[in-house]
C-alpha cells in the first residue's frame, strides 16, 4: 500500500489524501471503516457541541451530513464560519473524512414530506451544479440516495450519477444506493439493490456501493448481501452497509449481531443512522458497533487520537 489505512492515519494525513488514496486507505482497512450519519440542522445532542463531532468523538471515521444544503449550509452548533467555509471547518475540528447526500427525488412524490423534517430543498438535489458546490466546499464523498418518503429510484439514482460522476468524479468520492425504498412501491426489500443495479451504478461512475445492512430491511440476509458485496468487489469497488430504518437508536446486543452479520457479508465502510434520537445515533450503539467490528485497541486508538497530530 501506498497509503495508511484509515485505522492508523492522523488527522494531517487524512487532510492530504486524495480520492484514489482515500479509497485505498478504507480498502486496507479490511472492513473495519466506520460511518456516522449526523443531521446538522436538529438540535444537537450535547447543546454546543455538533453531532458530527460527538460521532467523531466515539470513534466514527467517515462523518456523513444527512440534510445538507449546499446552497444554505448548516450545521447547529459549529463556529460562525463563512457558509463556504461550513464542512473545512468541520473537518479541522474533527480531523475525519466528511460526506453529504444529494437526492434525485420524483417532485411529486415528495411532496409528501412537505412540512417536516424531511421535506427537500433545492440544494439538496442530485445535480451536477450542487456536487460541483460540494467538492468546492472540501466535501470527500457525495452519497446518491434517498431519505424516508421521497420518492427516490434506482434509475434516478443511476442518471444522477452520470451527471456527478463528469463533474466531480476526479476528485470526490462518489457512493450510490438506498438504505430502504425511499418512497418507491416496488423497490422494496431486495430489489432496493440487486446485482445489476449494482453494475448500472458502476458503469454510471460509483466508487462505493451502498446497500442495506442485513436486519435492517425485510429479505436482506447476510447471504444476499455478501452476494451483492462480491459482485461489487469483482469490479474492484468498495461496498458499504447501512442502517437506515431507525435501529440505529436499538439496544446494543442488536446492534452488535447486525455488526458482525455485515463484516460477515464482506461490508468495507459500516455505516451506522442518523435517527436513533433526532440528528445521530445512540452514542452507545456507536461504541458498541465500532468494537465488534475492530475491538476496543483500534476503537480506543481513534477515540485518543488527537486531531493535531
Amino acid at each position: 500500500m501506498s497509503v495508511k489505512r484509515m485505522l492508523d492515519c492522523t488527522a494531517s494525513e487524512l487532510a492530504a489524501y486524495s480520492k484514489k488514496e482515500l479509497l485505498e486507505s478504507i480498502a486496507g482497512c479490511e472492513g473495519r471503516v466506520l460511518a456516522c450519519e449526523t443531521i446538522g440542522i436538529t438540535p444537537p445532542l450535547l447543546s454546543d457541541v455538533t453531532n458530527a463531532e460527538y460521532a467523531a468523538s466515539l470513534s466514527a471515521d467517515i462523518l456523513p451530513l444527512n440534510m445538507f444544503d449546499v446552497q444554505h449550509p448548516v450545521v447547529q452548533a459549529l463556529p460562525k464560519v463563512p457558509e463556504g467555509e461550513t464542512v473545512r471547518e468541520l473537518k479541522r475540528l474533527t480531523g475525519r473524512a466528511v460526506g453529504i447526500n444529494l437526492e434525485p427525488v420524483q417532485p411529486e412524490l415528495a411532496k409528501s414530506n412537505d412540512g417536516t423534517l424531511w421535506q427537500m430543498s433545492p440544494g439538496r438535489l442530485a445535480t451536477a451544479e450542487n456536487a460541483c458546490r460540494a467538492a468546492d466546499m472540501g466535501v470527500d464523498l457525495i452519497v446518491l440516495t434517498g431519505n424516508p418518503g421521497n420518492g427516490v429510484s434506482n434509475a434516478a439514482i443511476e442518471h444522477a450519477l452520470r451527471e456527478i460522476s463528469a463533474a466531480v468524479g476526479d476528485r470526490v468520492i462518489l457512493a450510490a444506493g438506498k438504505m430502504h425504498a425511499s418512497g418507491m412501491i416496488g423497490e422494496g426489500g431486495t430489489r432496493i439493490m440487486t446485482v445489476d443495479d449494482a453494475q448500472a451504478f458502476i458503469a454510471a461512475g460509483a466508487d462505493v456501493i451502498l446497500l442495506p445492512a442485513p436486519g435492517t430491511v425485510p429479505g436482506i440476509t447476510m447471504e444476499y448481501a455478501h452476494q451483492l458485496i462480491e459482485a461489487v468487489h469483482a469490479q474492484g469497488k468498495l461496498a458499504l452497509t447501512a442502517i437506515g430504518t431507525s435501529q440505529e437508536g436499538a439496544d446494543v446486543a442488536t446492534i452488535r449481531q447486525i455488526a458482525l452479520l455485515c463484516k460477515m457479508a464482506g461490508a468495507d465502510i459500516h455505516h451506522i443512522g442518523d435517527t436513533g434520537v433526532p440528528g445521530m445515533a445512540l452514542p452507545q450503539n456507536i461504541l458498541a458497533y465500532s468494537i465488534a467490528v475492530r475491538g476496543e485497541r483500534h476503537t480506543y486508538h481513534r477515540m485518543a487520537q488527537s486531531i493535531n497530530r
